[in-house]
């Protein structure tokens, strides 16, 4: 941003060639004026006065110049043009040697070219626009301007301007402005006593981004203003900071690299600093004090390579108080999240062969204080990949892991341990058939070894004792017979040929006793299979492919409509309350020699539009136990559509689905509509509990793009009912408003907090 503020003072950076007296060497004139010798070494040229130094041109109604003190006067609608830039004064002084000088009550304009990107400058010329009582050289690369103002509005009057009382430049190193007062249609709108940016050699843009305004029911009014430092081409970091009326202020930081293409990382921090305050109570009959607090958050994420074989990967979303997430955070994922994480991995691959090694812990709060910690620091794997047996058509491979478990559960001021560590060993022999197309079978025997370190007993619960396991698993996938039907569509303007796939397949598999399941702590899915039992799980899954051409391309063959139906049968009727391929399992539901039916219905019958419909079925109860849809659309960049529906259903006697307590039902969309250009747009999302008849939150953002300035406008209601930040602040529902200005050449950037975070087509520069 400050290359596009700085580069219009290079037009005074004026070359004038050594002229002397009679002859001015080096620069042609025109014989529209004359020149005329006065005493002192002083020569004066009048009338319609051109001078072209060759990459510089002078125009005046009057020029003196004294070439024993290497001085030209300059006076009477002075033109000077460079590189581009043009700068238009009442008079101006010269010193030729020195190569200094000022122009008064000067007016100016440069067109950018260089490094710009001209979206930021909306349908015009990048060009910037700047005046001065008085513009002063007074350097090789630094300048003075007096009373003035600058602007890229390149309107005869321009919507919007930037004064300063005086302002220093140094071309290398900094910009320091005095007095900055931002007028939009001559209306003062920000004042800073003082701004301090540092210069980047480079093309990339650094400086103090637009600051946004904000209202909400709960922070009161807000100021948010960042400086984006562009560090070089491959590192650059924003510092943020935001003022609140009624409730204190946050500060944060984000640096952001990247090394290469594999090689990249971020990293964010906010601390959130709240003073005392004075609320009313919910009746507003009195008023209550709330203590001062301090919080923070972190997020990042990097990855990167060690060496051809090793990668390494880590990232991190935590923070100290989960109230202020939901009271401060505007964007509803991050407000309505519980969960902090922190996580780092280190993969190897050798041929077959790979290592890794992960920690990785998750804490989800239950209100304010309870909470859950679930992870394992380290696991440990190494694993081998299926290969050839001695030359054989019979495949090995194995699978093994160590793994700290961390379990920990925090409620009534009281602390829970469950953590252990686990020790498994799975080796597989794989016999593939698959000579007809048709029909394709694949069998395997695995053997699984596990031990625990504690186990559960009957009396004393979970016991320092260990515990292990060992079981066998064989297990046959049937693929087909597959029925498979071509047909051309010559008078469709659809498709030129589609085809039509059924596959029915079954997967038949036999977990040899586990006796001793009763006493596994059971804190994964591993931990939690039923022995002695035989499954059979079978399905059908149809699929339509269309020949076509989108875009001008050629025609490709794409999947449009996939429909899978799957369903298993156990002989042990406690393994339907751990069957991991169902989303209604581990939900304390009776058992069942049936799992629920599972339909899954996938659509893309264009680019543009795609469907998606999950659904489980109770066949004992003949009742849905839940159904889910979610579609979007885009067309041609000024529309975009997304909208999903889910429900858990209440089922009469089916234990988890019986208890109206524990069902759900939601409807969320998000609608992105824009011109064409670009010029106008506006986003409206929302999500609503239709369970409970209200609206988690609603978010509208609008804005609107001129020739050279624009205007973001965004409007949130946020429902606190259930939080315990609603008890604090007295308040049911939070109402935001957030403002901010675009202007030509000047970046826009969405807070730490989600604010402008999404649709307005601006974003951090």
């Amino acid at each position: 941003m400050i290359r596009l503020l700085l580069f219009g003072f290079l037009v005074v950076a004026v070359t004038v060639g050594a002229a002397r007296a009679q002859n001015l060497p080096g620069i042609s004139t025109s014989r529209q004026f004359r020149i005329e010798q006065l005493p002192g070494n002083h020569t004066r040229l009048t009338g319609a006065v051109e001078l072209d130094g060759g990459d510089w041109q002078f125009y005046a109604e009057q020029v003196d110049i004294f070439s024993d003190e290497s001085r030209l006067v300059a006076s009477g609608n002075v033109v000077f043009t460079s590189e581009g830039g043009r700068i238009a004064a009442e008079r101006v002084e010269f010193d030729i040697d020195a190569q200094t000088g000022a122009f008064y009550n000067a007016e100016a304009s440069t067109l950018l070219v260089e490094d710009i990107e001209p979206s930021m400058f909306g349908t015009q010329e990048p060009e910037m626009r700047f005046r001065g009582e008085i513009i002063e050289k007074i350097g090789p690369r630094t300048y003075r301007l007096t009373n003035g103002s600058f602007t890229s509005c390149v309107q005869p009057t321009p919507r919007w301007v930037l004064e300063v009382s005086s302002a220093t430049i140094n071309l290398d190193e900094y910009a320091l402005l005095r007095n900055c007062v931002l007028k939009v249609k001559g209306v003062p709108l920000f004042y800073l006593p003082a701004l301090y940016y540092p210069v980047q050699a480079d093309g990339r843009a650094t400086g103090i981004l637009m600051p946004t305004y904000g209202a909400s029911s709960i922070r009161g009014q807000s100021i948010s203003n960042a400086f984006f430092l562009a560090i070089n081409r491959s590192h650059d970091a924003t510092v943020f900071h935001d003022w609140f009326t009624a409730t204190g202020q946050g500060l944060g930081v984000e640096y952001r690299y990247m090394l290469g293409p594999a090689s990249q990382g971020n990293i964010q921090a906010y601390q959130l600093n709240e003073h005392e305050m004075t609320i009313k109570d919910w009746f507003g009959t009195g008023e209550r004090t709330l203590p001062g607090r301090r919080s923070y958050e972190l997020r990042g994420s990097a990855r990167h390579p060690i060496s051809d074989a090793l990668r390494a990967r880590g990232q991190i979303d935590f923070f100290s108080d989960v109230t202020v997430k939901q009271a401060y955070q505007t964007n509803i994922y991050d407000a309505s999240n519980s969960s902090r994480t922190i996580g780092g991995n280190v993969t190897g691959s050798w041929g077959a062969y790979t290592l890794s090694g992960t920690g990785d812990v998750a804490e989800t709060f239950f209100g304010d204080t309870e909470a859950s910690l679930y992870g394992a620091s380290p696991r440990v794997s190494f694993d081998q990949a299926e290969r050839p047996l001695l030359g054989s058509p019979v495949y090995f491979g194995f699978s093994s892991e160590y793994a700290n478990l961390l379990r920990r559960s925090r409620f009534d001021d009281q602390e829970l341990e469950a953590g252990l560590q686990r020790l498994d060993v799975n080796p597989l022999v794989r016999v593939p058939f698959t000579r007809w197309p048709f029909l394709t079978l694949n069998s395997s025997v695995g053997w699984r070894q596990t031990y625990w370190t504690e186990r559960i007993d009957e009396v004393a619960g979970q016991v320092a004792n260990g515990v292990s396991r060992s079981f066998l698993e064989m297990q046959t996938q049937i693929t087909g017979p597959v029925f498979l039907k071509v047909w051309e569509t010559p008078n469709s303007g659809y498709a030129e040929r589609m085809k039509h796939v059924i596959e029915p397949w079954v997967n038949l598999k036999r977990i040899t006793a586990i006796d001793n399941f009763d006493e596994i702590v059971q804190l994964e899915g591993i931990d939690s299979i039923v022995g002695n039992v035989t499954q059979i799980t079978y399905g059908l899954d149809n699929r339509l492919y269309a020949k076509r051409a989108e875009g001008g391309g050629p025609a490709v063959a794409n999947e449009i409509l996939t429909v899978s139906v799957q369903q298993s049968y156990y002989t042990d009727a406690n393994a339907a309350q751990f069957d991991r391929q169902f989303q209604t399992s581990f939900q304390g539901t009776l058992p069942s020699n049936y799992s629920p039916v599972s339909l899954i219905v996938r659509t893309s019958p264009t680019s543009e539009l795609s469907g998606t419909l999950r659904a489980e079925y109770d066949t004992q109860f003949g009742a849905l136990r839940t159904i889910s849809a979610d579609a979007g659309i885009e067309v041609e960049g000024w529309l975009n559509q997304t909208a999903g529906w889910s429900q858990r259903r209440f089922v009469e006697g089916l234990s988890g689905f019986d208890n109206p307590d524990n069902l759900d039902h939601y409807l969320n969309s998000f609608t992105n509509l824009r011109t064409r250009s670009n010029r106008l747009g506006g986003v409206y999302q929302f999500n609503y509990d239709i369970q409970r008849g209200r609206f988690l939150q609603q978010r509208v953002l609008v804005y609107y793009n001129a020739q050279c300035c624009g205007i973001n406008f965004e409007y949130q209601s946020f429902n606190l009912e259930g939080l315990v930040l609603a008890d604090r602040f007295g308040v049911s529902q939070d109402r935001r408003i957030n403002l901010s200005f675009t202007l030509a050449g000047l970046s826009t950037f969405s807070n730490m907090l989600g604010a402008f975070g999404v649709g307005t087509g601006t974003g951090l520069r």
